[in-house]
């Protein structure tokens, strides 16, 4: 999805030309989705790690490059700004334990990139965003220098015609003018891609968006930005804001937004998310590769659609369909919604219950979706990144012919054995989920999240000093409490 491109100054006649490689792109994926064998095979579990590079006082560290240099590993990649990272984690079968196998990899990769990063002043940190951001970290002298960036940025304001204004509520609501896209750069996330077989598709994406927000509410790591205390999850509205929101006419035709939750609930299949990804953005790279897709597919060949691949990699999601032409070709999903942190542990946990209820879940999903229409499933997700564990989500009432608002609490708690039975039914081995579901219950039962406990902490601080030395203080405990791999749960 982050590849960098090589080509820039694109013409009207590459525009023409990746238009039409695209459409040729669907209906290769319509043919080769169609094949029997194609998909088939065990699922397996993935991820990608965002991460801060943090200086001695908790402040970024603009080294990102230079660490990459030292670590000389394909597995870690640049980010928007100069001091982030993202570590690409090994996929992992379901039968072979992947969440101890996904936590064993980050505890392995995060020292050998602490020590790397050490020698160049920097410390590595898991966090949703970091405290101590001020307004100075951001603009183009943060930015890092790929072609794929520079384009992007230009891209996006064209299409927004004006500045990026970010407004966000909250204890302390925050108002921004920016004039680039860099302040998505205080966003850090971890993402699952998790393979899915295409006649199961369109149910386990819908379960996965159900279930969306419950994951939200406990894995909250973000409670503000530059002092303001926002949502628990204040990388929700950020990385949308900051891409793309605007003020809309209610009654004059806008662009879909490029950052979303979706457009409804899928009817078919994955072809018909690619499609809409097409159809409704417009690109951003029109680069052509080497391959004709509808060649290779006349050829028995399983594509690359590279075009289409290039495409979703600028349609942000929050869970995204993603086409691989590895091992005989696949299908995932991409679970986007989550913070970074606060430890391999947390994030692990969080990664099995979002599976585990999606799982569940998916054996009854066509009975309990005609009772949740696809706006107050949108509702949810938002109520669930603003409120954390105090959100009121509307649910399907267990006669499943209507829908109530309940606590995310109550829901969780409720669902957790289903969450258990969904990780069985996929294979993941009894102690193995036990184990992680245990750090939600845990979790859930202390009420306390990475973002709960960072606002504690940071009220204790602040009663000590200003606001700067205050959120430095409670990072420098975020860090080692962080660092000894204890459930924030468990956090005193």
């Amino acid at each position: 999805m982050g590849t960098d491109i090589a080509e820039t100054g694109f013409t009207p006649q590459m525009e023409r030309a990746f238009a039409l490689r695209l459409q040729e792109n669907l209906t290769a994926l319509r043919q080769v989705l169609a094949w029997p064998h194609f998909g088939r095979g065990e699922g397996s579990l993935g991820a990608e790690l965002e991460m801060y590079l943090v200086d001695a006082h908790g402040r970024p560290r603009c080294v990102n490059k230079e660490v990459q240099g030292a670590a000389g590993d394909p597995q870690l990649t640049l980010e928007l700004n100069r001091y982030n990272l993202e570590y690409n984690l090994s996929p992992h079968r379901l039968s072979a334990r992947p969440f101890e196998a996904t936590e064993r990899e980050m505890l392995a990769r995060l020292a050998w990139l602490r020590d790397k990063a050490a020698a160049f002043g920097a410390r590595i940190l898991t966090i949703g965003i970091l405290p101590t951001l001020t307004p100075d970290d951001f603009g183009p002298a943060t930015m890092t220098d790929r072609s794929r960036y520079h384009v992007l940025v230009e891209g996006l304001k064209r299409s927004r015609g004006g500045r990026f204004e970010v407004h966000i509520d909250g204890r302390h609501p925050l108002d921004l003018l920016m004039d680039d896209v860099t302040l998505e750069g205080a966003n850090t996330s971890f993402q699952i891609h998790y393979r899915v077989a295409p006649d199961a598709y369109a149910d386990t994406f819908n379960a996965v968006q159900l279930v969306t927000p419950l994951a939200v509410a406990i894995a909250g790591n973000s409670p503000g930005l530059f002092g303001h205390d926002l949502w628990c999850e204040t990388r929700i509205p950020l990385f949308k804001q900051s891409i793309d929101t605007r003020i809309k006419d209610r009654y004059h035709w806008h662009q879909s937004p490029r950052v979303g939750f979706g457009s409804g609930w899928v009817r078919q299949g994955a072809h018909e998310l690619f499609a809409e990804s097409v159809l409704l953005y417009p690109p951003f790279f029109p680069i052509c590769g080497e391959e004709h897709p509808l060649v290779a597919v006349a050829r028995g060949l399983v594509p690359k659609l590279e075009e289409l691949r290039l495409h979703q990699g600028t349609v942000w999601l929050w869970n995204r369909p993603v086409y691989d032409d590895a091992e005989g070709g696949h299908l995932r999903i991409e679970l986007r919604a989550l913070p970074a942190g606060p430890t391999p542990v947390d994030m692990v946990a969080n990664a099995a219950l979002y599976i585990g209820l999606a799982e569940g879940l998916r054996p009854q999903i066509n009975r309990l979706l005609p009772a949740l229409p696809f706006s107050l499933a949108e509702y949810n997700f938002y109520r669930a990144a603003q409120d954390g564990l105090d959100a009121r989500l509307v649910w399907p009432a267990p006669d499943q012919n209507s829908c109530h608002e309940y606590p995310v609490t109550d829901l969780l708690a409720t669902l957790l054995p289903v969450a258990h039975d969904g990780l069985r039914a996929i294979g993941i081995a009894g102690d193995e989920a036990e184990r992680y579901l245990a750090v939600i219950e845990q979790r859930l039962s202390s009420g306390q999240t990475g973002a709960a406990w960072q606002r504690r902490v940071l009220a204790e601080c602040a009663e000590n000093g200003d606001p700067a030395s205050a959120a430095q203080a409670m990072l420098a405990r975020y860090d080692t409490a962080s660092l000894s791999n204890t459930p924030v749960g468990e956090w005193d």
